[in-house]
């Protein structure tokens, strides 16, 4: 979450301020366009296998990486072999899931359409559409909608002006809606959820918190625990939606924690590197991010010490049930014997996102 849309400092309330005739613009856009394909007036596809489309109603931080991995791992771990479809600008995140779940066919393309039947022919028994909310060409089972705690305390205007990809309207095309914290306390989650239950009337509204799971060496793969980090000065370093979340999940865990940010996507050059290097002779450890850490291993100096990579994991709060249904709900009469099929260890309320270094 960029400072812009958090801060109440008078210069960023009047950065906001500025922007808000090109909010007005992109609202009026995002509302037409949702009406035009709710209308009729644009086609909308089926995909080659079941799909659930996992999306976000905000920009970055929501966790829609890790909940696509999640679902992915669900459907897996009931003998349904998915795909995970998405729009990778950077290929950091394609390599993430890779890593995430290997026996996973990973397509990353714009077009979700020929993206599916690329998909099937791999084998693929059932898709899941990353980031995909406001693909609106494509029609999917089951649409999940994510939506951050921590939203709810930055600016409540739309993009450029806040973090809102749309209006509350655009919930009547989603099927689920999880509510997602990182950083934010019960009071603050209870609070969100009467929100959207008050917003979307009858929609299912479930809990989840994101948070970090262990921690693995960056080319080893060595498992460290979260324990380790406990009095330890630690340099967080990240390229993501919000870094700040990051560091408050660090910190949670102990740790003296010095953040480097840069922007999300960011695609690490040499002197990134050295400079990483240098600042870690002052600190502990270095702990990055799995998305980041697709991008740093190939980098990385062999002659320094190995960063920590932070593995992020989910744990339902409230309302796992009816994801559950959900889930099931997308693949029809199959999902019976999917069910049949499952491992013991699926009815767990934490999934890491990850068994393996990314």
């Amino acid at each position: 979450m960029i400072p812009l849309w958090t801060s109440d400092a008078p210069g960023a309330r009047l950065a906001r301020a500025t922007l808000v005739p090109l909010t007005l613009i992109y609202a009026g856009t995002m509302r037409a366009r949702r009406w035009v394909y709710r209308a009729g007036l644009r086609r909308r596809h089926r995909l080659a296998r079941p799909a659930v489309a996992v999306g976000g109603l905000t920009v970055g931080g929501a966790g829609k990486t890790p909940l696509a991995s999640w679902i992915a791992r669900w459907y897996a771990q009931r003998g349904a072999r998915p795909a995970v479809l998405l729009r990778d600008y950077r290929g950091d995140e394609a390599v993430v899931h890779r890593f995430a779940l290997p026996e996973a066919i990973v397509v990353a393309t714009a077009d979700r359409v020929q993206g599916a039947r690329k998909a099937a022919a791999a084998g693929a028994r059932v898709l899941v559409l990353d980031d995909a909310f406001q693909h609106l060409r494509v029609r999917p089972d089951v649409s999940v909608v994510l939506v951050s705690v921590e939203s709810f305390a930055a600016s409540p205007l739309l993009l450029p002006a806040g973090p809102w990809r749309e209006r509350w309207d655009a919930l009547r095309d989603a099927d689920l809606i999880v509510l997602t914290a990182k950083t934010a306390g019960s009071s603050a989650m209870a609070q969100a959820a009467r929100t959207l239950r008050a917003r979307a009337p009858g929609l299912p509204v479930a809990v989840a918190r994101l948070h970090l799971t262990a921690l693995r060496g960056l080319r080893g793969g060595a498992a460290a625990s979260l324990r380790d980090l406990a009095g330890r000065r630690v340099l967080a370093a990240c390229g993501i939606a919000d870094p700040s979340a990051f560091a408050a999940q660090l910190r949670a865990a102990g740790a003296d924690v010095v953040l480097r940010a840069w922007r999300d996507h960011h695609a690490f050059t040499d002197r990134d590197v050295a400079r990483l290097r240098r600042e870690g002779q002052g600190v502990d450890h270095v702990v990055v991010t799995m998305k980041d850490a697709v991008k740093l291993r190939a980098r990385w100096p062999t002659d320094a010490p190995e960063p920590l990579v932070a593995e992020l994991g989910i744990t339902w709060e409230r309302g796992r049930a009816a994801v559950d249904r959900a889930l099931e709900r997308c693949l029809g009469d199959s999902s019976r014997r999917l069910r049949r099929r499952a491992d013991a260890g699926a009815a767990g309320v934490t999934t890491a996102l990850a068994r393996r270094e990314p």
